[in-house]
């Protein structure tokens, strides 16, 4: 075992900042062109003007969104305070109010959730307390005295240890029967690029399904450790960039692939990263000064350093304090890096009853929900809870019902698998209070007969 002052001593070694810098650069310049991006393919109209009801994480009931115009300038905050992120100008002012404003535009929705999206607001809460600005920067250009050459390692560690626990979260989950034995989702998904030329009659063998399932569950379980290695390293990235091109090429994932390419880097030695940087006048740099933290400030950060990622670590194995598969139930699925593990199409059918008079009716999801709000809603417990008391509350004030009975026959295909009940059609949602503790209403997921095998 190692002893804790080697240990400290190891993480508070000097490292030169050169990959923390580029880090800095490449984050703040992929986030500002992916928020001027969102502004100019009219996104905020679709996610923020045209939805009537938005769906809640748990926890952040009261986060609502501005109006269009509104939402319009937080948009405009992020990309500029990205800005500031990348130029390092008024850096520490441009990571807290970067990290604010793209949070709040996740929590608006949860059907908006994506797994890059959570990752972008764990690194931009890093960043926060990262020293990513103290090195060829608008900031040491304002005030020369705040260059330094090198930094605690930690500074650096902490961005592998967070790129590392989410490709290793990302491989730990593919460790499942749909994916290695049924290469499910993959399955259904290949075949629809056959029109690919060269390649795409490939995508309708079985085998290749196969072979794409077990290497991806193979590439994320074991890239941080090849990529640590000098030996590997180099053909590693090789396999970073491939693997993540390939993705985006097939898949519509959004800037996921570029922030894994961009962020992997990081593993690279300052030496490497200050042959990059040169090239845009970073210089040698041989006059910077060495970054010392206070012992008091940093007894503070390693405490809460120690809280987030313990956080980090245990937040997605909650999925083992549910019952039944995570991939059906969905408790316990956000957080914890599933990536592209499901392919589920629902149908929900609510009914609203009055109590006192017995009559009843079937609701049109369409006249409450968008297209994209109702697809997520059908497939995940939560947010099917959450709309049925929206529809209680309603009814109850468009329609003078008291005490609405909400009721949903909600059938869902998993994975290639025949459709089946998702929520016992017996229970009366708007009665039912959201919480964390395990759903009963969810019916139990049956392996029944697989529909779709390719």
């Amino acid at each position: 075992m190692i002893p804790i002052k080697q240990y400290r001593d190891w993480l508070s070694a000097p490292r030169r900042i050169a990959p923390l810098v580029t880090f800095r650069i490449l984050f703040g310049g992929l986030m500002a062109t992916g928020a001027f991006r969102f502004m100019a393919s009219g996104w905020i109209e679709r996610l923020y003007g045209e939805p009537d009801f938005f769906f809640k994480f748990y926890g952040f009931e009261w986060v609502e969104p501005l109006s269009v115009a509104g939402m319009y300038w937080v948009y405009g905050i992020v990309g500029l305070s990205a800005l500031g992120i990348m130029l390092g100008l008024f850096y520490r002012w441009s990571a807290l109010v970067f990290w604010l404003s793209f949070t709040y535009t996740e929590l608006i929705d949860v059907t908006n959730y994506l797994n890059h999206y959570y990752l972008v607001v764990l690194l931009g809460l890093l960043l926060i307390f990262l020293p990513a600005h103290r090195r060829f920067s608008l900031d040491v250009w304002r005030k020369p005295a705040l260059r330094v050459e090198t930094v605690p390692a930690w500074c650096i560690y902490l961005i592998m240890l967070q790129i590392s626990m989410v490709y290793f979260y990302a491989g730990f989950a593919k460790l499942n029967a749909d994916w290695l034995f049924r290469a499910m989702p993959l399955a259904v998904w290949l075949p629809t690029k056959a029109d690919w030329p060269l390649v795409g009659a490939l995508f309708t063998q079985s085998w290749a399904a196969y072979a794409f399932s077990w290497a991806g569950a193979f590439y994320d379980l074991t890239i941080p450790f090849f990529l640590l290695r000098r030996r590997t390293r180099p053909w590693a990235y090789v396999a970073v960039i491939a693997f993540h091109v390939l993705t985006r090429l097939l898949f519509n994932i959004g800037l996921f692939p570029f922030i894994m390419i961009f962020n992997t880097l990081i593993f690279f030695p300052a030496a490497v990263h200050e042959r990059w940087l040169d090239k845009l006048g970073y210089g040698s740099g041989a006059t910077g000064q060495k970054m010392n933290v206070p012992k008091a400030q940093m007894s503070l950060l390693r405490t809460g350093l120690l809280v987030y990622f313990a956080i980090q670590f245990l937040l997605p194995l909650r999925y083992l304090c549910y019952p039944g598969n995570v991939l059906w139930t969905e408790e316990g699925y956000r957080f914890a890096w599933r990536v592209m593990l499901v392919e589920k199409v629902g149908q929900a059918t609510f009914t609203v009853r009055d109590p006192h008079t017995g009559r009843q009716s079937e609701v049109d999801n369409s006249d409450y929900l968008t297209a994209y709000q109702e697809k997520q809603m059908a497939i995940q417990p939560d947010l099917i809870l959450q709309y049925a008391h929206h529809l209680a509350e309603v009814y109850q004030r468009d329609y003078g019902i008291v005490n609405p009975e909400v009721t949903v026959d909600c059938f869902v295909a998993l994975n290639g698998r025949a459709s089946q009940r998702l929520i016992d059609p017996n229970v009366n949602l708007a009665a039912q209070i959201d919480h964390l503790m395990p759903k009963p209403w969810i019916l139990p997921f049956r392996q029944n007969e697989i529909i779709t095998q390719r």
